[in-house]
């Protein structure tokens, strides 16, 4: 281990500090940066990095650390007093969550309106919904930043985590310690039974005459994820296809001449940020890569614009969800 990083960081162990998963490497580790390379990223972002950060990057260029968790002193949009990072930033432009990636600082800032008060180095698993950020407000352009956690989903919103890169490194701990998996699914699975649907969700299932008790069997398709994943979220796996059908499967009977660009707008008002049934966020691409394979697999059309199911890939649609409330009567008469 280099001299210089045993400087910065003399109460940490970095034997075992990173996973390095395919994922890991694929997504997040570059080779070690150069002097030239660095500076060239600094005039980029238009911050100095912090020297414990390029010490550290030079012994390994990003990755994802086994200890992922960081205490709080409050409750964050995570409602409990730790935030969770996916993976540490390097510096390059190579890696896609590098500092100057297809993923990185200066996308956060612009295209997710990030405020410019520093350099995101570390993305979240909420998919874009909050990062941390070294934050130089105090400091200026070339001193010593503190590190944040900053909450689109509540404006933006910045928690202060460490006094220092160095110290929020040494703060992380890992996930086990706050490991309320069992209590939040149960509180999920109470969420997606009995949660008020949205204005817009409610809408939409008033207007249904082919399938019976439509609300029920969204909430029982949702416990099923619950159940099966331990949170209310939809990602790439067969329930939460089943449920981007549906979706747009409501959504196209109420409004027959919607098109690509306003089905994507108004998505998010349905489940995704629906209130009390909702999952609290959603990564766009997943809607995106939906779409465009029901598009290639011709199950839905676009016609001059205008999406919309097929005939045949609306009845099959419909006969999966009549396959849920004749389960859901069994279920019901086997209990009594």
């Amino acid at each position: 281990m280099g001299q210089e990083l045993m400087k910065h960081f003399e109460r940490i162990e970095f034997t075992h500090f990173w996973d390095d998963s395919d994922y890991a490497l694929e997504e997040y580790v570059d080779e070690p940066p150069t002097d030239e390379l660095i500076a060239s990223i600094e005039e980029e972002l238009g911050y100095k990095l912090p020297a414990s950060y390029i010490a550290m990057m030079k012994i390994h260029n990003g990755g994802i650390p086994v200890n992922t968790c960081f205490p709080t002193d409050e409750a964050t949009s995570w409602e409990v007093e730790y935030i969770s990072i996916t993976g540490i930033m390097g510096i390059g432009r190579e890696k896609p969550y590098s500092l100057g990636g297809e993923f990185g600082s200066l996308f956060m800032i612009e295209e997710w309106g990030y405020p410019d008060i520093g350099v995101v180095i570390c993305d979240c698993p909420s998919a874009g919904h909050d990062v941390v950020m070294l934050d130089y407000r105090a400091c200026g352009r070339d001193g010593e930043p503190a590190v944040v956690h900053v909450d689109q989903e509540q404006d933006y919103a910045i928690t202060f985590l460490a006094p220092s890169f160095a110290a929020f490194i040494q703060g992380l701990v890992n996930e086990e310690e706050f490991d309320t998996s069992e209590e939040d699914k149960q509180e999920d699975l109470r969420r997606v039974a009995h949660g008020q649907f949205s204005p817009l969700l409610s809408e939409l299932c008033a207007n249904v005459v082919e399938v019976e008790h439509i609300e029920g069997v969204i909430r029982t398709i949702c416990a099923e994820i619950v159940e099966e994943k331990g949170h209310f979220s939809f990602h790439a796996d067969e329930r939460s296809m089943l449920m981007y059908d549906l979706q747009f499967w409501l959504y196209t009977k109420a409004y027959p001449q919607t098109t690509r660009e306003q089905y994507l707008a108004i998505y998010e008002k349905m489940i995704a940020f629906g209130g009390a049934f909702g999952t609290g966020g959603y990564a766009p691409a997943f809607i995106t890569d939906w779409l465009d394979a029901r598009l290639q697999q011709g199950q839905i059309t676009d016609s001059y614009g205008i999406l919309r199911f097929t005939a045949s890939a609306a009845q099959q649609l419909i006969g999966r969800l009549i396959a849920v409330v004749v389960a859901d009567v069994h279920d019901e008469f086997s209990r009594t």
